[in-house]
């Protein structure tokens, strides 16, 4: 009997000491962990794991229950521009950022606000982000949330209470560098590159101690211009690779572009990152180096040895650049078999219009076709790896109406790979885009440089030439057989610039859109499964996660971005919305209240005169202005500037324009750019444009801009 109470006490004594064993620490991360999260409920890292495929093994929700699905919870936040993060789940608690670089943390099963952080980034900051106050999630690892601040800063936080534990200026402060993108997390090392190649800068991926912040190693992916070492671990191989490929240019002001904005990956098994290289600066390779050499590593994808940075092999996308093609968007790690041979692949989607297939052993080419329609290039040249280039496609002498644009067939919004069908998701479009080279360039430090001639494409359309250019842009979610080359199935979309892409075991593509939609397809056959409005435009990824036997779809909801900036004319006409999160699952019966739509201004321009010339005040706007109102003052995302009460006086808009007076909304003072009759010169146009005028300009400008070709 005693033995009987003995061992009832025993295993009585091990159930209390099983049901008071602590729980895990918040933000429990660490490299096993990301490696396996790709086959389990976690979802750690921005892209899941380290493969970055965004696939979740989760089959709760599948292409039979999927009409059950419902909100579960939500958030609203208090940031109004772009939402493109990715959450991130981990023990039960989800991590988000929004707009301007804030930070939530979230009972991941009730929605529950565990706390918030926000960086403090200064409003006139904004100016400097060409693409819009974004940002694109955190990074988790040993109980700290990692996240990279718009104006340079890389922070830690405490995982459990929100609080800093260190921050590090990762930029020079004084120069236009922004931080848009999600850190990752390598073996004790925090990567964060940086965006502002289309100002002028340098560009570099940085690796910081992750308990100390400390910094460990630096890669810089264009040459110093003044030819000295930078003690750093791209020093060698810029030495022997990269400085010859840049001859003399405007490069050597402005910085030669090349940022590292969003890319970046790891390979546990071969113990590699792989990151993507922006752009060059200018554009134009004409202006930023005589049009001639590779000028490595612009538009380049390059491997480094994890623990030192060291190069261990590049492939150049577009060697020369001169389009904005850049190779930062998202890619993919996979194991194929391709042409019969088994290989550890990279895949990528790059702007370019190409999806690549590349052996990440060597970076060695194995496959390129086009995903969407390419005028540029006829082919990817498989023995050299170069592309088979149009003659007219550098705009040396005319210009050149061009697919894709510099949005790119595929552009930052991330895609997908099933390993259940063996095919790629990608969120692709097609814009057109007018390349003009512009002789005339000078250096506009701050400012945009291109190199090319804007007024291309603002040029005068006729309705006809209108109808034609809308006809070209497009959305389209495409399903894409990396081994076959080819695609399976395409779901067109209204609009261009749609969200990033989901997959799942339950055989699901989820994928928000540009019209305030959440989409979920059949992944066989993208037939249309679910639909449910989110009030707003989606350009975030949505994730998976499972928590207490419940599958939960998350999806942060705002329209923001490149293509909402620059191109509102092209996208659903609707004012700025709060971003907002929603979660989903399985009968989940929450309801979001609808958004409030604020009131839009209304001005009566039949009494308001000027003495400016809205002939060149056209050309001044569109050189200066259309990156974020869009061309011909179409905007109505940013303020509709025709409408705006401000131009009704010629005081109220240089007290904007020169004076700042709204530099903490991100609207500087352009005076450094503009002189004062440039100013009034810009205040008759948007008062030409609000009153319907036609727009200034010659017919034979339109047919060059836009005309057939």
């Amino acid at each position: 009997m005693r033995f009987i109470n003995l061992g009832l006490a025993l295993a009585l004594a091990a159930t209390v000491a099983a049901c008071q064993k602590p729980a895990p620490k918040p933000g429990a991360v660490d490299g096993a962990r990301i490696a396996a999260a790709d086959g389990n409920a976690d979802w750690v890292s921005y892209g899941k794991g380290y493969s970055e495929q965004r696939f979740s093994p989760l089959t709760k929700v599948d292409t039979k229950s999927v009409g059950q699905l419902g909100l579960a919870w939500y958030a609203q936040f208090d940031t109004d521009r772009g939402q493109e993060a990715t959450p991130l789940m981990v023990d039960g608690v989800l991590y988000t950022t929004t707009a301007w670089s804030k930070v939530y943390a979230f009972d991941a099963a009730t929605g529950a606000p565990k706390w918030s952080y926000y960086p403090k980034v200064a409003g006139a900051k904004g100016f400097d982000a060409c693409c819009d106050v974004v940002n694109r999630g955190v990074a988790v690892w040993k109980g700290k949330v990692y996240v990279g601040a718009l104006d340079g800063r890389l922070i830690a936080l405490d995982a459990a209470t929100g609080k800093p534990v260190w921050s590090v200026q990762t930029t020079d402060p004084k120069k236009p560098f922004t931080i848009t993108g999600a850190p990752r997390v390598v073996k004790d090392k925090v990567l964060i590159g940086n965006s502002g190649a289309e100002y002028g800068v340098r560009g570099y991926i940085s690796a910081y101690d992750a308990a100390s912040g400390k910094l460990v190693w630096r890669f810089y992916t264009i040459p110093n211009p003044t030819g000295a070492a930078d003690g750093a671990a791209s020093d060698k191989v810029l030495k022997e690779k990269g400085q010859s490929t840049w001859p003399e240019g405007a490069w050597k002001l402005v910085g030669g572009g090349g940022t590292v904005w969003d890319a970046i990956v790891y390979d546990p098994a071969l113990d590699m990152i792989y990151f993507g290289v922006d752009n060059g600066t200018p554009w134009n390779q004409e202006q930023r180096s005589g049009g001639k050499g590779d000028n490595l590593f612009v538009s380049s994808i390059v491997a480094v040895k994890a623990d030192t940075g060291e190069y261990v092999w590049h492939y150049q996308v577009n060697p020369g650049e001169s389009w904005d093609y850049s190779a930062v968007q998202p890619m993919i790690l996979a194991d194929l078999t391709v042409a019969g041979t088994p290989h550890k692949v990279l895949m990528q989607a790059p702007k370019n219009g190409f999806f690549y297939v590349i052996d990440r052993t060597n970076g060695k080419l194995l496959s390129a076709k086009p995903y969407v329609p390419v005028t540029w290039a006829s082919s990817i040249d498989l023995a050299t790896g170069r592309p088979v280039e149009n003659p007219s496609a550098r705009y040396k002498d005319q210009v050149e109406l061009q697919m894709p644009s510099s949005f790119g067939g595929h552009n930052w919004h991330p895609m997908s790979f099933s390993p259940k069908t063996g095919l790629v998701y990608i969120p692709a479009q097609t814009v057109p885009f007018a390349y003009q080279n512009d002789p005339n360039f000078v250096y506009k430090p701050g400012g945009w440089n291109l190199g090319i001639n804007l007024l291309a494409n603002a040029a005068p359309m006729t309705p006809e030439q209108q109808k034609a250019l809308a006809a070209q842009v497009k959305g389209m979610l495409i399903a894409w057989d990396p081994v076959q080359q080819k695609a399976v199935w395409t779901v067109q979309h209204p609009y261009f610039w749609n969200a990033g892409v989901l997959t799942t075991a339950g055989g699901l593509v989820f994928q928000g859109a540009a019209e305030g939609q959440f989409y979920a397809y059949d992944a066989a056959n993208g037939k249309q499964l679910w639909a449910y409005p989110t009030g707003n435009g989606v350009i975030a990824a949505p994730m998976s996660y499972e928590l207490n036997g419940e599958q939960y779809v998350a999806l942060m909801v705002g329209a923001g971005g490149a293509g909402q900036i620059s191109s509102p004319a092209l996208l659903p006409q609707r004012p700025r919305l709060p971003g907002r999160l929603l979660v989903f699952k399985l009968g989940g019966t929450a309801k979001a209240p609808p958004f409030v739509l604020p009131a839009q201004p209304e001005v009566d321009l039949s009494k308001v005169s000027t003495t400016g010339d809205p002939k060149h005040g056209y050309v001044v706007f569109n050189n200066n202005c259309q990156v974020c109102h869009g061309a011909n003052a179409t905007g109505s995302w940013l303020p509709d500037l025709k409408r705006s009460p401000m131009i009704t006086t010629p005081a109220d808009f240089n007290s904007v324009v020169m004076e700042g007076v709204r530099a903490h909304n991100g609207m500087v003072s352009f005076s450094r750019f503009l002189k004062p009759q440039d100013v009034e010169d810009v205040r008759a146009f948007l008062i030409s444009q609000g009153k319907g005028e036609p727009l200034p300009g010659a017919a034979a400008v339109a047919k060059t801009a836009v005309g057939a070709k």
